[in-house]
């Protein structure tokens, strides 16, 4: 897939190590496990960026833009910035060097988007100003708007109709500065990349803070070199109360600076979760006043965005947004620019499963009645219940589930352990077994061995020095982490093979005992009787040494050497 055809969100499948990290942190479950890699699903995607940021292999990335813009700049055209307000969260320059910096790049002029955040709030304003009563919801997060219409469908007629702050702010530039330049919106959003997709013609291309940074680490380098330029403004104007908007609260503060009538409730809501809750059971046409609610996907608002590129503290972050927010004395009741949005529904297509089906998916992870169904949120789903219709949709597979394959591994496990014919065990750092099947209890405890076998745990817990007299051996491959193999080893009359093994350094050893005694019993008696044939036959052999024309002590020491083979390790 070429970047131009990439969704905003896609996975590095070489690096994705199957942790379900990213469902276990994706709002709607926009993620397909297939072959024990997470692919994002394009049509269930919000490109809310929560998979991006906690990604521990970096496998989840966002869709580079940057040669999209290079290409508008080779093509000469005037391409404008609309540079999001959350910017001074990011970068400590002054507004002057900030823009020399970015015309360094090839820009033609820089502005605000907090320009078109007050257009914005000036239309939601009057809107509200004119409603009895109901429910409206803020057009300004993509990621919001987006999972209103594909998940809550039945709320997108409560959105307002309108585009948001960032592309408002492209209409007003197109609208100043002609219709044939370009726009491209610089900050912290990747869903603000699904707005630039869009066929409106409004924003060209929408490149992350991160993308800017790599972009001027290569194209630029050192920015100290850079000074600013005190003729250098933001064009047309700079913005107001509009640079509020990245922190959470901000588009209402400016609503109220402009001016709602006492009974317009105003709300803020952050993340997608709160936000489910917040609709839950909501029915709007009961609402006894206009309620607004400002709405962001991100926690604290757009200066915790996916790609805002900074270590900051949010309260710094904060802080330095509203440090720099301009009062201006009379803020206009109508808005100059207004981007008319229909925000039709776009649901998810989901299938409906029977109770039968989703049983039998639950059986396909162990989970054969209730007690089984732990809810762990081990796979990344909320419930059990939830991974089964992930299983029956396609997009996810039963490795996923720990305690499945946990149970299934522990049978694998025992099973094996069970069936082999030498003994094996596995012994703690406090010299306890952790793990002996039955082949060691017949070996090692005697007429203890039908009450250890009759135990659930057999010899789990027992002392192995208790247990068998060779405990030094556990003991030093504990205290070195050196593999031991003795040969044998005579205990009590008996012999043993013992091949012991670290399993976890210092924490874990392991031991597979075989018992030889009767093997070299024998090898000793098979020995006994080729001397005695050689005694007994020494006559036919010096016959036939002279027939075959051979010296005797060559044929003796020819068949000695037959009884030998048995004897050569009674003397290890």
């Amino acid at each position: 897939m070429s970047n131009n055809a990439q969704h905003p969100v896609y996975t590095l499948t070489n690096e994705c190590k199957d942790c379900y990290k990213c469902v276990r942190h994706c709002p709607v479950k926009a993620i397909k496990i297939e072959n024990d890699h997470a692919s994002v699903i394009a049509d269930r995607c919000i490109s809310c960026g929560n998979c991006v940021k906690v990604c521990p292999t970096n496998a989840k990335c966002v869709r580079g833009d940057i040669e999209k813009v290079k290409n508008l700049l080779i093509a000469q055209k005037d391409v404008y910035v609309s540079l999001a307000p959350s910017w001074r969260a990011v970068f400590e320059n002054s507004a002057q060097k900030m823009i020399a910096i970015l015309k360094r790049l090839g820009f033609k002029e820089v502005s605000e988007t907090a320009l078109g955040a007050q257009e914005v709030s000036i239309h939601d304003a009057e809107v509200l100003n004119n409603m009895e009563k109901g429910l409206l919801i803020s057009s300004a997060c993509p990621v919001i708007v987006d999972y209103i219409r594909l998940y809550k469908p039945e709320f997108s007629k409560y959105i307002t109709p309108i585009g948001s702050p960032a592309k408002t702010h492209a209409k007003m530039l197109k609208e100043k500065f002609g219709d044939n330049i370009a726009v491209v919106f610089i900050g912290p959003c990747i869903g603000k990349k699904n707005e630039a997709d869009e066929e409106d013609g409004l924003i060209d291309v929408s490149i992350t803070f991160e993308e800017l940074k790599i972009w001027v680490a290569d194209e630029i380098g050192d920015i100290s070199q850079i000074k600013k330029e005190e003729s250098f403004e933001f064009v047309p104007d700079s913005a107001y109360e509009g640079t509020l908007y990245p922190i959470n609260g901000g588009m209402n503060e400016t609503i109220k600076k402009i001016g709602v009538k006492p009974q317009v409730q105003l709300m803020e809501v952050c993340t997608i979760p709160a936000f489910e809750r917040a609709l839950e059971n909501l029915e709007p046409d009961k609402l006894a006043v206009p309620v607004f609610v400002e709405a962001l996907a991100c926690e604290s608002g757009c200066i915790t965005g996916p790609c805002i590129a900074s270590n900051k503290a949010s309260i710094t972050s904060i802080s330095d947004v509203m440090y720099k927010v301009k009062v201006r004395d009379e803020i206009p009741k109508k808005p100059q620019t207004v981007v008319e949005c229909d925000y039709a529904p776009k649901s998810v297509s989901t299938s409906k499963y029977t109770i039968e089906e989703i049983q039998g998916a639950l059986k396909k992870i162990g989970k054969h009645n209730e007690e089984d169904e732990l809810n762990c949120g081990g796979c990344g789903y909320s419930s059990c219940r939830e991974l089964a219709v992930a299983l029956l949709d396609g997009v996810a597979e039963t490795s996923m589930c720990v305690s499945y394959m946990r149970k299934i591994a522990m049978r694998k496990a025992a099973a094996m352990l069970r069936c082999m014919p030498a003994a094996i065990v596995m012994v703690d750092n406090n010299m306890n077994i952790l793990e002996a099947n039955d082949s060691f209890m017949k070996m090692f405890t005697g007429d203890m061995y039908e009450i250890f076998r009759a135990r659930p745990d057999g010899l789990t817990g027992a002392a192995i020095d208790r247990i068998v007299e060779f405990s030094d051996i556990f003991r030093t491959i504990l205290k070195t982490g050196k593999d031991l193999h003795k040969e044998h080893y005579n205990v009590n009359d008996k012999l043993y093979d013992i091949n012991a093994f670290t399993i976890e350094p210092n924490e874990i050893v392991g031991a597979i005992i075989t018992d030889v005694t009767q093997t070299e019993t024998n090898r000793e008696k098979i020995s006994e009787k080729a001397k005695e044939v050689i005694s007994k036959n020494i006559s036919i052999v010096q016959e036939i040494a002279c027939l075959l024309g051979e010296h005797m002590v060559e044929t003796e020491t020819l068949l000695n050497s037959i009884a030998n083979d048995y004897d050569d390790k009674e003397g290890k």
